[in-house]
């Protein structure tokens, strides 16, 4: 008979909608029958499932499908009892109190662990550390989830061992895509760590830009080289994913990017506000003067130095339009990369 992966298993009785309360246990001629029972009970529901998991796995975020995880703690808890009342077969009780367990652990995991993590999605973007945290309360989320699919793997094929049923040793569909999608979204989120550190960094330096904070700007612009530069150490020493190199190519891009933004745009910012600053100064020692005290070479002095402020301004303006531009086409060209990446290797 075909062997259900635990995983796939898993899910199915997640989001099992029915589990009769009449079966007896002379309802099943042998152990296999037993085991089929439970797989073909469920094997309808495997796809819902996966369309859950594809959604997850591709960026939808966990505060859209709350709702869904609501539903999962309703359905859980439902499965575990309608469990817990199946036969057991021949006095052997071991898998479907295995069952029960892995339903106890997976109702935790959606109360605590799933609760946690929409919580932390909600700040995960104000700061490097909180989406740090984020992405390893995910991961961890899904580290118990395998154990506990495991603990029903294992003891899956202790049934089939004591009761002499031969298993054909092959692996559900949806369980491959699972594994997959896994190691995808494990790489995906050390790559998009090294990213987004230093776009929360640029983000402070726009900031900073923006209230016109000469000392703000120049300490968030060395910070961006700094912890761009750290990140094109930490890109570099990162495999490609499967011979796709495509997010390290991209990310590699935009962090040279932003060094030379904050070398170079950055720079002719802040020389402008220097500039302007040096103006207002000239501005005001000439609105000092009486007009009847002015001389000539004050008029020409001061025109000069409105002509000379009025080009500033104007480099200033195309220097910000193009950066602004440059920024949403590295960003957007990032974000494509990822996407294509994802799509690419999540079935």
């Amino acid at each position: 008979m075909k062997k259900t992966s635990s995983l796939a298993f898993l899910l199915l009785m997640l989001f099992s909608t029915g589990f009769s309360n009449s079966i007896k246990a002379n309802d099943f001629p042998n152990a296999g029958a037993y085991l089929d029972y439970i797989s073909n009970e469920y094997k309808l529901l495997s796809q819902d499932l996966w369309d859950y998991t594809r959604a997850a796995s591709r960026g939808k975020s966990a505060r859209k499908v709350e709702k869904r995880r609501k539903e999962l703690i309703t359905t859980t808890t439902q499965a575990k009892n309608r469990i817990k009342r199946m036969p057991d077969y021949e006095g052997d009780t071991s898998l479907r109190d295995t069952i029960v367990s892995f339903l106890e652990i997976s109702n935790i995991l959606l109360r605590e662990d799933y609760a946690k993590i929409v919580d932390l999605e909600e700040i995960a973007e104000q700061s490097y550390d909180l989406m740090e945290a984020y992405l390893t309360a995910q991961e961890q989320a899904s580290e118990k989830q395998k154990k506990a699919g495991d603990m029903v793997d294992q003891q899956y094929d202790a049934f089939a061992a004591a009761h002499n049923i031969t298993l054909i040793e092959t692996e559900d569909k949806i369980s491959k895509k699972l594994e997959q999608s896994g190691k995808v979204i494990k790489y995906h989120n050390v790559v998009y760590l090294i990213f987004f550190k230093s776009f929360k960094q640029e983000a402070y330096l726009m900031d900073a830009l923006s209230s016109n904070d000469i000392n703000a700007i120049e300490q968030n612009r060395s910070a961006l080289i700094s912890v761009s530069e750290e990140g094109l150490k930490k890109i570099k020493a990162v495999s490609p994913f499967e011979s796709d190199n495509s997010m390290i190519l991209a990310t590699n891009s935009l962090l040279k990017a932003y060094i030379s933004e904050a070398n170079n745009e950055i720079t002719k910012m802040t020389d402008f506000n220097l500039e302007m600053e040096k103006f207002e100064k000239t501005k005001a020692a000439f609105d000092a003067i009486k007009p009847s005290k002015r001389t000539k070479k004050d008029v020409n002095n001061f025109n000069n130095a409105v002509n000379n402020i009025n080009n500033k301004v104007k480099e200033y303006n195309t220097t910000q339009k193009e950066m602004n531009k440059n920024r949403e086409d590295l960003f957007a060209n990032w974000q494509k990369a990822s996407d294509k990446f994802m799509d690419r290797h999540i079935p």
